[in-house]
This record gives structure tokens, C-alpha cells and sequence, in this order.
């Protein structure tokens, strides 16, 4: 079996779906370049961990890590 790589802090990844809504900004933002960098990690309730995600520009947002996958 094939184990994927980790994802850490700094690992650059790329936003394949959000499962929340989110604001018109941050879908703009997704839509003209779906990449960033971790810069951190958030508990969430009982569902697993969260990625804290710098997406450039000032803005960041978390996602559940099956929400992104390695750049």
C-alpha cells in the first residue's frame, strides 16, 4: 500500500472543495488560484483536523484536510 505524504506546516496545497459556505471573497480568491501554504492546524468538533491555509493576498481560511491535497 501506498501512503501518501504528510501534510505539514508550509506544505503548499491546493483547495479541491469546500463542504461550508464560505464568503463571495474567499470563493473569488479560490477561483483565480487555489493554492497555499499551511501555516497552521485547528481541532475540529470530533470531525478531525483542520488546515490553517495562507492563500496570499491577507487572506486565510481553514479547511478539513480532505478538502486539500499536496501542491
Amino acid at each position: 500500500m501506498v501512503h501518501a505524504a504528510p501534510i505539514t506546516i508550509g506544505s503548499k496545497v491546493r483547495v479541491l472543495r469546500v463542504r461550508d459556505r464560505i464568503p463571495a471573497v474567499l470563493v473569488e480568491a479560490l477561483k483565480s488560484d487555489p493554492t497555499g501554504t499551511v501555516t497552521g492546524f485547528r481541532t475540529v468538533d470530533g470531525q478531525g483536523i483542520g488546515l490553517v491555509v495562507d492563500l496570499g493576498a491577507g487572506q486565510s481560511a481553514w479547511f478539513f484536510d480532505d478538502e486539500v491535497t499536496l501542491a
